[in-house]
């Protein structure tokens, strides 16, 4: 009686396919990942840094502080540059997942059977994202303006 099990039909589709394999090819076929794994990585960074950066003038301020409203005004700019950093960084991600998300959906037409069947969907697709990312830049300018409210509120102004 003949029996196969999972390991054995995986085992038989490596075997024959192991001839076809072409290491250049997938070496070109996975350079967009590490391009965007790469862009990421660079992204992080650059925002850590920033951070660090914040961080380190914030503490500096700090050290030079004897009165209690000079206390409050450094709070105050230290809370108002770590909102800018936020938007910041959110704005950057957004941009970087749009990029990619378009430069994926221009791979997928390119790489596509039928590419002028999938144009349409891939544009329909990027409007889509675009208005997305103009959504949500809207609503962190509308949120830092309430922010910026909230804190002339309290400053009595």
């Amino acid at each position: 009686m003949f029996s196969s099990t999972s390991f054995e039909s995986i085992a038989k589709t490596m075997k024959e396919s192991a001839g076809k394999f072409n290491p250049a090819a997938a070496g070109e076929a996975f350079k967009p990942a590490l391009n965007n794994l790469k862009a990421w990585g660079a992204l992080a960074q650059q925002q850590a840094q920033a951070a660090q950066a914040a961080m380190t003038q914030n503490l500096e301020s700090f050290k030079s502080i004897t009165e209690p409203q000079a206390a409050f005004d450094a709070m105050k700019a230290s809370a108002e540059n770590g909102l800018a950093i936020a938007t910041k960084n959110l704005q950057d991600v957004t941009a970087l997942g749009v990029a990619q998300f378009h430069s994926t959906l221009d791979a997928l037409e390119k790489a596509h059977p039928a590419p002028e069947a999938f144009a349409a969907v891939g544009k329909g697709l990027k409007t889509a994202v675009s208005s997305i990312e103009q959504a949500l830049e809207s609503a962190v300018k509308q949120g830092a303006s309430v922010v910026s409210g909230v804190a002339k509120k309290a400053r009595g102004g």
